[in-house]
């Protein structure tokens, strides 16, 4: 690691002091108990603003060849693999109303993705596709999400506005049954989870949210029958009322200058500031990004992950904020390569991650012009303690005559809504509106928090093993016990920044078992020896960064500031290497995981 600027010893003892203080300031004793799910009488923030009424038809009682439960990136991946395997009979059920998952949701204004488009839409290569922007737009990656779909016809078979209430094995039929709330009760051979990390959208438990007269939506849900407008701005429903804004992480970010346009107030709560660093966003050609070859889009993909995973690339393709910070995602991601001995590392670490934030609070100075604000706005915490954001007009909006900062970290969130509008630190904030940008539960997909029961052999529910045992699987994927379920995810496998190169490589992966599968009359399942000789690598190489997780400021990344324990998480060694192990085995090892052959 290069180091930075030196800084004092005493410069990075009163930077830890600093950290504490501001850490203490905003953890709660709740932790994630402080959000609710939009269930019971919160239904309604859940609800399909953008697919109409459900078009009424028949529960199917039919069998298909694989099941894929959801229609976002993975489940469409998922799908175009096992199309591009020869699987003809591909049934995705997806409870939006189209394909997109996240980005059917989420069509807020000023949304953008995050990670460069030209590496994180899938297929480009398949699809001859070159996206407009170096960071799309939202309707752009939904629109590319059904493309993908649709040059793989995984429409003629998926269910829409349909959500699937469990799966149960059937040994006699050597299949799973699968129901849904729609009536649905028809037999796949195969199942493949694609469910996401983001899916179950949570709001803040703040007391007398009911009591709240004016309107409310979720940023998910986005509400433009009263806004007006679209994701490009024009929010002219907006003009003359005083909104405010809960949450300020990379939705907010996003969100936040496009409200602020338009309108008459708008009050910005925020508990914690995010990191919000240059863009630099503009249109691009496919010149721009060397689409001029075979195979370009896959070579600036493994470039990207080359580089944020701390492997070595003789030349960054991307060059912008994510590779130019890669190596203070060691303690993001559990796989980053470190270099020396631990000691030097982590000391150099800290210099580089002191002066990368430094770098973002000078720019919060430079730009917002009252001081007051400005301090508000700066993020005192270590880079990697939650995700960092990126925009070219988030700080700029705070010079606005309109916009108001409210810092709610000593009362530790609004401490309670009215039917006029918000209280904090015993201010009244009257209200017209309302907008919760406050995410999504991460990683409480129906299958990992149970809403989705799992039977396998013998009625055994596979959240209760797990419950028991911890998870067990063989490389995230399959499990003993639940023969031809096949679960796409981060759980027991390797993540990066960039989830749809990952995804990609899962359904890859996905595809490769079914086919084996199908040519051997087999089912796809692991052993137990295979499970714990997989669980027994990811705990050797397990890193130690529980204690990192637990000095930081309250987030997702840590459970609300419970921390973030060690184990067998995740692969040790990056997502470059567990690709490579994926096609090592499946070359040299694949009949280790199929069983009861027929022939």
């Amino acid at each position: 690691m290069t180091t930075p600027q030196p800084l004092s010893s005493a410069a990075l003892a009163e930077l830890r002091r600093r950290y504490r203080v501001e850490r203490e300031r905003r953890v709660r004793p709740d932790g994630a108990r402080q959000y609710r799910g939009a269930d019971a009488e919160f239904g309604y923030y859940a609800e399909d603003p953008y697919a109409g009424e459900a078009v009424a038809r028949e529960p199917l009682r039919d069998r298909v060849d694989v099941a894929v439960v959801g229609g976002g990136f993975g489940g469409i991946l998922a799908g175009a693999r096992l199309r591009r395997r020869g699987i003809g009979r591909v049934r995705v059920i997806e409870k939006g109303g189209d394909f997109g998952g996240t980005w059917y949701w989420n069509r807020y204004p000023g949304i953008h993705c995050d990670i460069e488009s030209h590496v994180y839409l899938p297929m480009l290569d398949e699809t001859g596709y070159v996206p407009e922007w170096k960071y799309a737009p939202g309707e752009e990656i939904r629109r590319h999400a059904v493309r993908i779909a649709e040059k793989f016809d995984l429409r003629a078979d998926a269910l829409f506005s349909t959500a699937v209430t469990s799966l149960s094995w059937d040994e006699g039929a050597r299949a799973w049954t699968v129901t849904t709330d729609r009536g649905d009760e028809f037999l796949a051979t195969y199942v493949i989870t694609a469910t996401g990390t983001l899916s179950e959208l949570k709001l803040p438990g703040i007391p007398g949210i009911e009591d709240f007269k004016g309107h409310t939506f979720h940023t998910s849900r986005w509400d433009y029958a009263y806004t007006g407008g679209t994701p490009d701005g024009g929010l002219t429903g907006l003009r003359g009322k005083r909104v405010g804004v809960v949450g300020t992480g990379a939705t907010g970010v996003q969100v936040i200058p496009k409200l602020a346009e338009d309108a008459g107030h708008l009050y910005v709560f925020q508990r914690t500031p995010s990191t919000v660093d240059v863009r630099a966003n503009r249109r691009t050609t496919a010149r721009d990004v060397g689409a001029d070859h075979e195979g370009w889009a896959r070579e600036r993909r493994d470039n990207f992950l080359r580089i944020v995973s701390g492997e070595t690339a003789e030349v960054d393709l991307v060059a912008d904020r994510w590779t130019s910070s890669a190596v203070l995602l060691e303690k993001l991601l559990p796989s980053f390569r470190r270099q020396g001995d631990r000691e030097a590392f982590e000391a150099a670490y800290e210099v580089a991650d002191a002066a990368k934030m430094n770098e973002i609070r000078a720019r919060v100075e430079r730009i917002v012009t009252d001081a007051d604000t400005a301090e508000k706005l700066k993020p005192w915490y270590r880079y990697a303690c939650k995700r960092p954001t990126f925009s070219d007009a988030y700080y700029e909006t705070f010079n606005r005559d309109n916009v108001t900062l409210v810092d709610t970290a000593d009362t530790h969130g609004i401490e309670r809504m009215t039917e006029r509008g918000v209280v904090v630190g015993g201010t009244a904030y009257e209200l017209d509106c309302l907008v919760f940008a406050t995410g999504f539960s991460v990683g409480v997909s129906g299958v990992h928090s149970g809403r989705l029961p799992v039977h396998g052999r013998d009625g055994v529910q596979l959240q209760q093993v797990w419950r028991q045992r911890g998870p067990r699987t063989l490389h995230g994927f399959t499990s003993n016990g639940f023969p031809n379920l096949i679960q796409l995810g981060g759980t027991q496998s390797a993540s990066s920044v960039n989830y749809t190169h990952v995804l990609d490589e899962h359904a890859v992966h996905a595809a490769a078992l079914v086919a084996a599968a199908e040519a051997a009359g087999a089912v796809v399942e692991p052993s137990r020896e295979a499970e714990d000789a997989w669980i027994a690598v990811l705990a050797e190489g397990a890193p130690d960064h529980e204690w990192f997780h637990a000095e930081c400021t309250p987030g997702y990344y840590n459970a609300e500031g419970r921390g973030r324990p060690n184990g067998p998480i995740a692969y040790p060694d990056g997502a470059v290497a567990f690709h490579a192990l994926l096609s090592r085995w499946r070359e040299e090892s694949m009949d280790e995981i199929l069983r009861d052959r027929t022939h």
